[in-house]
């Protein structure tokens, strides 16, 4: 399926970037990326989806392509969860698919539980539809504090954005994001990086850095009133080397990832469907393979959830 387009959809602080696959007069898929990746996350799935649809994967504002938010307008989760809405408004979509990788997901699931009448099917690749507390609850507030003083911190300081080689990037990159290949990187870097006279420069925002400063944690009496309000359909795929949980420390924590899976499979019944795949955080860029005939089968099954308004 060859990119038909990149998209450019006007928003007041600047303009949010797409790239688009398919034809706009097939059913809309939108695709959500994970916290500090690009559109470009989906280059190697969307190449093996069924062709009968129309895929737009975004850049959120202040990644990627996309332009940075307004100086002392901060980023939280649910601006970008308001983007997502203005897209759809931009498109002209009435109801569509969601496809989120990681934080992506989360913010695919916080939009169909805002907007359920919007959402047809929810596909979560290594995610949840909300984050919740449980390990949380002591951090919260430093997370908040440290989020407003870092902001306030890369506003008053003056430097100029860091230039790298283009060697030195990519180290860079694959030390602090372990789950990537070599190849995925310099496929992410491609929309992540703009070359100058002496190197690369990293086109993200630099007041975004870690993703809990940015998360809205919820409780489970919230998660479960929310997943009431879907009207979608819900696949969630787990690769088997993932993460369990936001924070690294822990990953080997999988009862809260139980609780969001029988949450999803009680409430949902037949309209929610887990899958766990073989490979880590990033199995939709490294082995796509491994979830393309899933994430088809799903996309094309054909009972939809009449939209109550």
């Amino acid at each position: 399926m060859g990119l038909i387009s990149e998209l450019k959809l006007a928003v007041p602080w600047g303009h949010i970037a797409a790239k688009a696959w398919g034809s706009h007069q097939s059913p809309p898929v939108l695709c959500l990326h994970g916290w500090l990746d690009n559109a470009n996350s989906f280059d190697r799935i969307i190449p093996l989806l069924p062709k009968d649809f129309y895929y737009v994967a975004m850049d959120f504002g202040g990644h990627g392509l996309s332009s940075h938010y307004s100086p002392g307008f901060p980023y939280d989760h649910q601006n970008f969860v308001s983007e997502v809405r203005r897209v759809a408004a931009a498109l002209k979509w009435n109801r569509f698919s969601l496809l989120g990788h990681s934080f992506g997901g989360t913010v695919g699931g916080m939009f169909s539980c805002i907007f359920p009448e919007m959402v047809d099917k929810l596909v979560l690749l290594e995610s949840s539809p909300f984050i919740l507390e449980s390990n949380e609850l002591e951090n919260m507030l430093t997370y908040k504090r440290r989020a407003i003083e870092h902001v306030l911190q890369v506003e008053a300081s003056e430097k100029p954005s860091h230039v790298v080689s283009p060697e030195e990037m990519l180290q860079g990159f694959l030390k602090n994001n372990s789950h990537v290949g070599d190849e995925c990187a310099k496929l992410l870097l491609q929309r992540g990086t703009t070359q100058v006279a002496t190197g690369l420069l990293l086109n993200r925002d630099r007041r975004i850095t870690r993703p809990e400063y940015y998360f809205n944690f919820i409780s489970r009496e919230l998660f479960v009133h929310s997943i009431r309000k879907l009207q979608a359909r819900v696949l969630l795929i787990k690769a088997t080397q993932g993460y369990y949980d936001v924070r690294r420390e822990n990953d080997a924590n999988m009862e809260l990832m139980l609780f969001v899976t029988n949450s999803l499979r009680s409430i949902l019944k037949e309209r929610f469907q887990y899958v766990q795949v073989p490979g880590n955080h990033y199995v939709h860029m490294n082995q796509p393979q491994h979830m393309a005939g899933v994430i088809s089968s799903f996309l094309l099954s054909k009972e939809r959830i009449r939209a109550q308004l």
